[in-house]
């Protein structure tokens, strides 16, 4: 019975950990971040849509009667009590322009900021001043989606809020298999990638847009590697939205008879420094967030089996499976007879040439 303790391999680089139900019930519930996770603190809801550089604004500018600074006295002389300003651009430095009221800050603002800040200082020189701010053509506060779709395309976020299926539809996908399709968030200097299956099959991870975004959408089959005494090596394809560390050890076709040792089978990959937290596992002596780790699967006992089929296989892990101590053994009984051999027949053939008995 291996010892269900974190083994400690200072000054070598990675972490051992023996496949326990702990750590079975900690991997069994974290495929991965995720969306959801990498962007944990950024989880913000439908965002308020502020006017931005290079936004085309409109305004309007009431008064309450005529006589005003922008209503004639002649009332009759036009329709309304109100008067609209040729539309603008933001200009660079985030201003436009109201006649009267001089530049006024826009960028960064919600028109209604935009509104009461115009309505101040048109406070003492028009008639009970009301304004209507209004963005007419948003350039900014948008995301963009490219990659695998049938459309790239760059659109501006609504105050209803678009999550990140939404912008995948309005580009539409290509052609691909659900499970070889992936999906990136950029978002400043952080990004994370998730399966389309598991963007649409776990809603927390579908989270709402902020501006300028940027969605990749790509297909790529996700892979494992086999080594050591399974019964076929090499590279092997998911060919599914998920597969268990079984069903992968099957797709090699299993351990090899009289090969293999059943005690020795490891799940090599690189994992995320808090799921080695919640598993017990000591990393205060390693300073990165993503930590090479070595899980040991006992499949002699026939709970490793069991356990086996509660871990999903992440893309790229390696799976390694030992030689029993026997076909060690053997390997050195056969080097040793080898050299046996190779010496007997140096010997006979002196013994021919010199013609000693």
């Amino acid at each position: 019975m291996r010892n269900p303790q974190t083994q400690d391999t200072d000054g070598v680089g990675y972490k051992l950990v023996p496949m326990t139900l702990d750590v079975v019930r900690v991997l069994s519930t974290t495929d991965g971040e995720g969306l959801v996770g990498t962007f944990r603190n950024d989880r913000r809801p439908i965002p308020n849509v502020k006017i931005g550089i290079g936004d085309q604004v409109g305004v309007s500018i009431f008064e309450a009667s005529s006589g005003g600074l922008f209503i004639p006295a002649e009332a009759a002389s036009r329709a309304g009590n109100f008067v609209d300003i040729p539309e603008q651009t933001v200009d660079p430095n985030g201003f436009i322009s109201v006649p009267y009221a001089g530049q006024v800050r826009a960028a960064g603002l919600m028109p209604s900021q935009v509104e009461k800040e115009i309505v101040e200082r048109l406070r003492n020189r028009a008639i009970e001043p009301q304004a209507v701010v209004t963005v007419k053509t948003q350039r900014s506060n948008a995301v963009t989606v490219i990659g695998e779709v049938q459309t790239p395309l760059r659109f501006p976020l609504t105050s209803a809020g678009e999550r990140i299926l939404d912008a995948v539809s309005r580009g539409g996908l290509a052609q691909a298999k659900g499970y070889d399709l992936l999906v990136t968030l950029q978002r400043g200097n952080r990004e994370a990638t998730i399966s389309f299956n598991r963007l649409v099959r776990e809603p927390a991870n579908n989270i709402y847009l902020q501006p300028d975004d940027t969605i990749y959408v790509f297909s790529r089959p996700r892979t494992f590697l086999a080594f050591g005494a399974s019964g076929r090596q090499g590279q092997f394809n998911f060919g599914n939205d998920s597969i268990s560390l079984s069903e992968a050890a099957a797709k090699a076709d299993g351990l090899l008879d009289g090969q293999a040792d059943p005690q020795s089978v490891f799940l090599f990959r690189v994992e995320n420094r808090s799921t080695l937290e919640r598993m017990g596992v000591d990393v205060s002596n390693v300073s990165d967030k993503r930590i090479p780790t070595i899980y040991t699967v006992n499949f002699r006992e026939p709970t490793g089996y069991l356990m086996a089929t509660r871990v999903p296989m992440r893309d790229k892990d390696i799976i390694y499976v030992g030689n029993a101590a026997s076909v060690e053994l053997t390997k050195f009984l056969n080097l040793v007879l080898l050299g046996a051999t190779a010496v007997r027949e140096i010997t006979e053939a002196n013994a021919n040439v010199y013609g000693v008995n």
